[in-house]
């Protein structure tokens, strides 16, 4: 067994020990005293007890076992707060810690808990934020291809239809316009899917610009107007904010269209008592019950910016998904 493994072992095996002998030392001192009170108290018992005897015997049996009790309870009561926040923890979401805890022994599996929860969600957040910059480096490379390629391509085939178009005969000039107007609509979506994959406008011009750009999309898309509230003396924000603040209400609108059976959407961003807030409002059905692919890949999003993600969805009344940035977080030098 080398070093590091033997460490580790006593390590672990130290507040299970010391556990133990809190508790022989709480029973002893319990029959300890027990023991001294009946040796100074006057009750006596007899080598074959007597029913008269018998509610001493059972009282000092119920005070023991009651004093046992009461001292043990209290020594163990923080594994109570241990397993409830075992219970609580989540994986998306940045987990409370059990702090201002002093209970001896106890307080060191509390602080090696603690020091376990850091580790998780720092390693949760490592591995979020590769896998999310492997997604966004890819999502780059498709946009570009699609514009660069597919785009130059279908440009090219427009040209070349308007010069056929130009010398056809007359019977066909209808059907060529039809097949141009064909390749046009495609042009026009492959460079929507492009600036849905990667807004070169949210690098170039920034949040405000990239959301409007997005809410113009949506209601020329479904029809549904966004109300938006952006509190536009808010400065250009760390690259990483926003982008995001951009997938956040992308993935909203998103699920509005699939899910929300909504008429009205609200966009809110703005910057007050030290957050950064935004908020995607609908007046749609509500009543998300489980949170899909969709809400996760947003909460993993907000870990990488130490931000908050709420969603709040009652039913019939619906759905209001709110991220909170930290102002340090969403101020800090770019």
């Amino acid at each position: 067994m080398d070093r590091h493994t033997g460490g580790l072992l006593r390590h672990t095996r130290t507040p299970v020990g010391a556990l133990f002998r809190r508790i022989i030392l709480i029973n002893g001192l319990v029959f300890a005293c027990g023991t001294l009170v009946l040796a100074l108290s006057p009750a006596t018992v007899s080598a074959r007890v007597r029913l008269t005897e018998l509610p001493v015997l059972l009282i000092g049996l119920a005070v023991m076992l009651a004093a046992n009790a009461i001292l043990l309870r209290r020594s163990l009561a923080p594994l109570d707060q241990l397993i409830a926040s075992m219970h609580r923890f989540d994986p998306l979401r940045r987990n409370d810690r059990l702090d201002g805890i002093d209970s001896g022994d106890l307080g060191r599996v509390i602080d090696s808990f603690n020091a376990m929860t850091e580790r998780l969600e720092a390693e949760r957040t490592a591995a979020s934020a590769s896998a999310l910059a492997a997604q966004e480096g890819e999502r780059r490379r498709i946009a570009r291809e699609l514009h660069d390629e597919i785009g130059q391509s279908l440009t090219v085939a427009l040209l070349s239809m308007k010069r056929v178009v130009d010398k056809a005969p007359g019977e066909l000039v209808g059907e060529l316009c039809g097949a141009q107007e064909t390749v046009r609509q495609c042009l026009d979506e492959v460079r929507g899917i492009a600036r849905r994959l990667r807004p070169d406008v949210l690098d170039d011009l920034g949040l405000h610009s990239a959301l409007a750009a997005l809410c113009h999309d949506f209601s020329t898309n479904t029809g549904l107007t966004v109300a938006r509230e952006v509190d536009r003396t808010l400065d250009r924000l760390p690259p990483e904010v926003e982008l995001v603040c951009y997938r956040v209400v992308q993935e909203s609108l998103t699920n509005v269209v699939r899910h929300a059976d909504a008429t009205e959407v609200l966009l809110g961003l703005r910057a007050e008592a030290g957050t950064l807030e935004l908020r995607v409002t609908d007046n749609g059905r509500g009543g998300v019950a489980r949170e899909g692919a969709g809400i996760r890949g947003m909460r993993e999003r907000a870990l990488l910016i130490r931000a908050t993600l709420t969603v709040d969805s009652p039913p019939g009344d619906g759905t209001d998904v709110a991220l909170r940035v930290p102002y340090d977080a969403a101020r800090s030098p770019r």
